[in-house]
């Protein structure tokens, strides 16, 4: 099938585009480097228990150890919180000391990030991901933040707003035009990563907050692939099947479900929903120039209720950072970090405030101030980073 054809079939507008409807999206999935390998490998959720391990290694050698042999991997997020406020005062300092350190990693990174073309002048950004989801998560971005600012920059960190598998549906709403929001009540969602596939009913609100600030997961259905290990077709197979089952819940429920699946999904996307790089976690090869899943979904739901089905189709990093759009209209420039496997990172410029004050374009802006906004990409980024530090 020709790229035209899976453009003029697959959705409204392309996918992976620059200009959605609220923001312009200046650089996404950027993967800086230094001598020791991608940037993002220091702020991962990985890199924080290979930090915790090494706090826990001194006591070991003594027997002290307050963790006892359990693995640093196997601990819990929910257990890491309780020791922080327990009686237990070694074993308490030994996780403030790993929160200290990853936040001293988090901060390098993310000044590296600021340094570049496409990250300048950002007043804010949000941190989501698996890690967000904790008070030691919460303790980390709160301590990167003060360092950062210790330092002179003026950038505020905070933990994104909706639970992080939430964010990643709700984030999909902010891909649609603003007419399914005048007729319709609701949409599907999908988040794809490399361990889950969730996929949702998600509410607009509209009635209730033009901005999308009352958007809400109604209903979700998870997937855990890793633990099934499909083929590529059976992934989509499966995919298909949980979106249909909650079209027929929807009509159930008196929803007025719009003709329009939002995707986040990992790595570089193209406009013809192919995706370039970065799907290497995903079952099966997604990065096959013969393999497309916004036309696939559409070939097993090619309608939702009398309409023809749109798909758009976006990186996971930008979508989960798109539900923060309502909460952002208070500054022009800011971006999203999302601590898990890897560090999913966008940068976006407000194009509309959805406060009732009218369009109010991140690019005229820039012209005011009499500077021409520079066209990003990420080998323009790339070249950045070799020379941020």
């Amino acid at each position: 099938m020709a790229t035209d054809e899976l453009v003029k079939t697959t959705g409204i507008a392309n996918h992976g585009g620059e200009r959605l409807p609220s923001v312009d999206i200046d650089s996404f999935n950027i993967e800086l480097k230094d001598d020791d390998g991608f940037l993002g490998d220091r702020a991962s959720k990985g890199a924080f228990r290979e930090i915790l391990e090494r706090w826990r290694k001194p006591l070991r050698k003594t027997g002290e150890d307050p963790f006892g042999k359990e693995p640093s991997e196997n601990i819990s997020k929910k257990t890491l919180d309780s020791i922080l406020i327990s009686d237990d005062v070694e074993a308490s300092a030994v996780v403030h000391s790993a929160i200290e350190e990853f936040a001293q990693e988090l901060a390098y990174v993310t000044r590296r990030f600021l340094k570049t073309k496409a990250w300048a002048k950002t007043e804010r950004i949000v941190v989501g991901g698996g890690f967000r989801d904790s008070r030691l998560g919460e303790l980390a971005i709160a301590r990167a933040e003060i360092i950062l600012k210790a330092e002179d920059f003026k950038i505020d960190m905070v933990p994104i707003r909706h639970h992080p598998d939430e964010a990643g549906l709700i984030g999909a709403l902010h891909l649609a035009p603003s007419w399914i929001f005048e007729a319709y009540d609701s949409i599907l969602a999908v988040d794809i990563g490399g361990t889950n596939i969730r996929c949702g009913l998600v509410e607009t609100g509209w009635k209730k907050a033009k901005d999308l600030s009352k958007a809400k997961v109604v209903k979700s259905e998870l997937w855990r692939h890793a633990d099934d290990e499909p083929t590529r077709e059976g992934a989509v197979k499966r995919l298909t099947k949980m979106l249909k089952g909650l079209i027929t819940e929807a009509d159930t429920d008196g929803f007025k479900l719009a003709p329009f699946i939002g995707i986040a999904c990992p790595g570089v996307i193209n406009a013809d929903g192919s995706i370039e790089k970065g799907a290497q976690n995903l079952p099966g090869n997604w990065e096959s120039s013969k393999f497309n899943l916004p036309a696939s979904l559409i070939e097993g739901i090619p309608m939702i209720g009398e309409h023809d089905t749109a798909i758009l189709m976006h990186n996971d990093g930008v979508v989960q950072g798109l539900s923060e759009v309502p909460f952002m209209q208070d500054v022009d420039r800011w971006g999203v970090l999302t601590i898990g496997t890897g560090l999913g990172n966008a940068r976006f410029t407000n194009r509309r405030r959805d406060s009732g004050q009218g369009k109010d374009n991140g690019k005229d802006r820039d012209a005011a101030e009499g500077k021409k906004k520079p066209k990003e990409n990420n080998k323009e980024n790339n070249k950045d980073s070799a020379k941020a530090d």
